[in-house]
């Protein structure tokens, strides 16, 4: 026989083995255990068929418990939900069913869409089909044998499929027994391999293939995990979330609503907007002294948006305004900006712009309007209109990696501020489709690779990476990824490097030789939506917001009228110090009026008796706690409002009397 294939091992060991050799074979050779913990190979970092003949290159044996894995067994799963399907109705076809962040899902096409209460029926044949522990079998088809095996079987939207592919692409056919399903893979050795740890979620309508000119599909979402104790923690999570969903605590709080007159954009209530500018005016604070405040136009001609770029990348996110009226001769079209970017260059080339001006740092919260489907519209996380924390800075060459550690240091500190410090900081290269040239991609992923590494050497706490290909068309970008409460990530903040913009608008300063020279252009956001920062927030605390984000930030409640008077001199005493408090002297019983205003989630409650009138005192009770501790007004009113007072603003007055010490 000839030993016609090399592989190298991670161990940076090398075999050969005969031509034909499956990855199989490979784990028997090592050891029979591995070969039974064996649930597919990688060769080259690609994922494979266990069954799958090997080819020269790095070979990587995955069992189980290995990361890459988990796509797998949830892959495994959606097939074994279809089957589950199919033999619990038959008749019903199959469409689309693929591995999604944290589960998978299938579309099915059947006459009755499908209920919460058949999702234990299908898990119960799930896992009567895992148990047969059938082995996956591959098969290639010809494009005629599919279309006409799945034509007798009914599945016309499989037919549909087939046609789909591009013509040279092999026909995949995954069988799990008898059971079958035209399918890309990988796929793990046997349904046995999925094991226990499933749980379906939630049915759902989807068009097919999203065309809302198509049919509707009924749609059933699930998840697994390697273990039992994840998917454990996994539910726990989404027990957690569904607590603090931002759209119920927002009712509940009376900060906000949607309805379907505005799709995607939010009708701010009083206490909503208070919280609001509470954070717009926080972000004003953190960028004076070094970012000037602009405000460009809302709606401008579509032709800066031709020259941008924007018109031809992203038009059909876009709303276009065109004059309403039958009598006039104004036929220009116009675009409500989607971003700020364009605006900012306008401003940035009004006037000759030296060098020894640069860099120059235009900031602003810019109401931007973007069209998002209706189904992907999910409270203040997804809307059609937003605020942008935004900023561009405009600078030489030279001057790039210092900026980018400056944005990253403010990045940071807000994020510490709002209590968020497990942040991941990842670095997105080139992709293939892109404008400028290499040397000029060199140059800025370079610099900015030297800037990642100093920000790790910097903190412990920051995690970092790389996402090769995922940079912006126009130049590279850190993203900005904070973990919440209960474990969960948001992409908030990011700061990309343009080649683009300046170059297409012919932006220029004057450098040190006299010559015109285009500017490098930093784009930065730090919350990115201000609206979604919000709703992260609000989930994050479960409406406990910390004292100075709070809409109202005490209450002062009283037991008998004969308290009221007193309650009135707590208020303004409070209200003097600058906190928003609320006064409830209704004739009420005090656990009511606490119940009350901790279901709103009010996180201070001073109550006032005839005992607290007479001594001049207060009890203060906090939202979730029991306790109670009483102090005196004059403490009690110091305290609070020290606690009320923004970070920076604390830090700023510590260092003040650090500074006079």
């Amino acid at each position: 026989m000839s030993q016609a294939i090399s592989l190298t091992f991670p161990d940076g060991s090398v075999r050969s083995y005969d031509a034909g050799a499956t990855g199989r074979d490979v784990a028997e050779s090592i050891s029979k255990s591995l070969a039974k913990k064996a649930v597919a190979i990688a060769i080259d970092g690609t994922v494979r068929d266990l069954s799958d003949p090997v080819t020269t290159g790095r070979i990587e044996i995955i069992t189980r418990n290995d990361d890459r894995a988990l796509e797998l067994i949830r892959h495994d799963a959606a097939h074994v939900m279809a089957e589950a399907v199919q033999e619990l109705w038959p008749g019903t076809q199959v469409t689309i069913g693929p591995v999604i962040e944290n589960g998978f899902y299938y579309d099915f096409a059947k006459n009755e869409p499908f209920t919460l209460d058949d999702l234990p029926k299908i898990e119960k044949k799930m896992k009567e089909i895992i148990a047969r522990n059938a082995a996956f079998t591959k098969q290639v088809w010809s494009r005629e044998k599919a279309k006409q095996v799945f034509a007798d079987k009914g599945e016309q939207y499989k037919v549909e499929l087939v046609d789909a592919i591009p013509a040279g692409q092999d026909l995949k056919i995954y069988y799990q027994g008898d059971w079958f399903d035209l399918c890309r893979g990988p796929h793990m050795a046997s349904t046995g391999q999925i094991g226990s740890a499933f749980k379906l979620l939630k049915v759902a309508g989807a068009y097919w293939r999203g065309d809302s000119n198509n049919p509707m599909l009924s749609r059933i979402y699930g998840t697994a995990f390697a273990e039992q104790s994840e998917l454990d923690n996994y539910l726990h999570m989404l027990a957690e979330a569904e607590k603090r969903d931002h759209r119920r605590l927002g009712r509940e709080m009376d900060l906000f609503h949607f309805q379907e007159e505005g799709p995607g954009v939010v009708f701010w209530h009083g206490k909503g907007w208070r919280v609001f500018q509470t954070l717009v005016a926080y972000m004003r604070r953190r960028l004076a002294g070094d970012y000037q405040e602009v405000n460009a136009p809302q709606v401008l001609d579509k032709s800066l948006w031709e020259t941008s770029g924007h018109w031809g990348w992203y038009r059909d996110n876009m709303f276009k305004v065109t004059v309403a009226g039958d009598d006039t001769d104004d036929d220009r079209v116009f675009a409500l900006k989607p971003m700020n970017c364009p605006g900012h260059i306008q401003i940035f080339k009004h006037g000759l712009k030296s060098y020894r001006e640069l860099p120059i740092r235009l900031a602003e919260f810019g109401n931007v309007h973007r069209y998002e489907p209706s189904g992907a519209l999910h409270g203040l996380m997804r809307v059609r209109g937003f605020t942008q924390d935004d900023a561009h800075i405009f600078c030489t060459d030279e001057q790039m990696a210092a900026e980018c550690l400056k944005i990253n240091d403010l990045i940071l500190s807000v994020y510490k501020d709002f209590g968020f410090d497990e942040v991941t900081i990842k670095l997105s290269t080139r992709p293939d489709k892109r404008v400028g040239s290499d040397d000029l991609w060199d140059r800025a992923e370079s610099v900015m690779m030297n800037v990642l590494e100093t920000i790790q050497q910097q903190s412990n706490n920051i995690k970092t990476g790389i996402l090769p290909g995922e940079g912006a068309f126009y130049g590279p970008k850190f993203e900005y990824t904070l973990k919440d409460a209960i474990g969960r990530e948001w992409q908030c903040g990011t700061t990309q490097v343009d080649f683009n913009l300046p170059e297409r608008f012919g932006a220029f300063y004057i450098d040190s030789n006299s010559e015109k020279t285009q500017p490098v252009m930093i784009h930065r956001a730090i919350c990115g939506s201000m609206e979604r920062f919000l709703g992260i927030l609000i989930e994050n605390f479960a409406g406990h917001m910390p004292l100075w984000v709070s809409p109202v930030q005490v209450v002062v409640a009283t037991i008998t009228s004969e308290a009221d008077a007193y309650g009135l001199e707590v208020a303004e005493a409070l209200r003097e110090a600058g906190l928003n408090v609320e006064t409830d002297f209704r004739n009420e019983k005090i656990n009511y009026k606490v119940r009350e205003h901790s279901v709103t989630k009010v996180p201070v409650i001073i109550v006032c008796g005839r005992k607290e009138s007479e001594e001049r005192t207060v009890n203060i009770r906090r939202l979730g706690s029991q306790d109670q501790v009483s102090m005196g007004l004059d403490a009690a009113v110091e305290s609070l409002a020290l606690e009320a007072t923004p970070p920076d603003i604390r830090r700023k007055a510590e260092a003040k009397k650090a500074k006079a010490a």
